[in-house]
């Protein structure tokens, strides 16, 4: 059976060289990812487990952040571990961190499903609610959920991504600026731009929010 057909996706010029270092005139790579995707390059299933393991938690968080809907982010994290293991056998050691990589490819296909919606994103992905609590407090968080995902939404697309990434998927502003393919100074404006603006949606819904009922006391 002929190999499936690869597209190789060209990292931007000038971007970072995805962490190499120079060591006794020897190039040494300090992406923890790259020797598993040479194993998976060379057929070893075991490794594409745990490339599985290790990325799609964060890849699902990622997309349901930007799509808002949770069975569309499971299909754009099994394209891109699918392109990813596509790539392992051409990937270029050094060229880009494969986290970055996988992050992008991730991004892109979330803006082409929003391209192709041309509407407002869904406020159904609420997190998960400890089960144990009880049915006001669990209601009120949420509520809140629905509130912080619709006021994420109402973000301009730059402006959501560098707040996902920075706070929902724990890079760096160093990280998050590769994957955005800006300056570190233009990723914090981005985000100063994006808090200010959670922050005015936000008081705007409590101050339009009726005042929590108290019980009274009987006549």
């Amino acid at each position: 059976m002929a190999e499936p057909e690869i597209t190789a996706l060209v990292w931007p010029a000038g971007s970072s060289s995805g962490g190499v270092s120079i060591l006794s005139g020897r190039a040494v790579t300090t992406d923890p990812d790259e020797h598993l995707l040479e194993r998976i390059g060379h057929g070893d299933m075991a490794a594409v487990s745990i490339l599985v393991s290790r990325k799609l938690p964060k890849l699902l968080s990622l997309a349901r952040r930007m799509l808002g809907d949770a069975a569309e982010a499971e299909d754009v994290a099994q394209e891109t571990l699918m392109r990813t293991w596509k790539q392992a056998k051409v990937w270029v050691p050094g060229r880009a961190r494969i986290d970055t990589w996988m992050h992008r490819v991730a991004l892109n296909l979330c803006y082409d499903r929003l391209r192709r919606r041309r509407d407002s994103v869904s406020t159904d992905d609420v997190e998960i609610i400890d089960g144990a609590i009880s049915a006001p407090a669990k209601i009120e968080a949420e509520q809140t959920a629905k509130q912080v995902q619709a006021a994420i939404n109402a973000l301009s697309d730059r402006q959501r991504e560098a707040i996902v990434l920075t706070y929902y998927q724990d890079l760096s502003n160093q990280e998050a600026a590769s994957v955005m393919d800006v300056s570190v100074e233009a990723l914090e404006s981005l985000l100063a731009r994006a808090r200010r603006s959670l922050r005015t949606t936000m008081n705007e819904h409590e101050s339009t929010s009726p005042a929590p009922r108290t019980a009274g006391r009987g006549k």
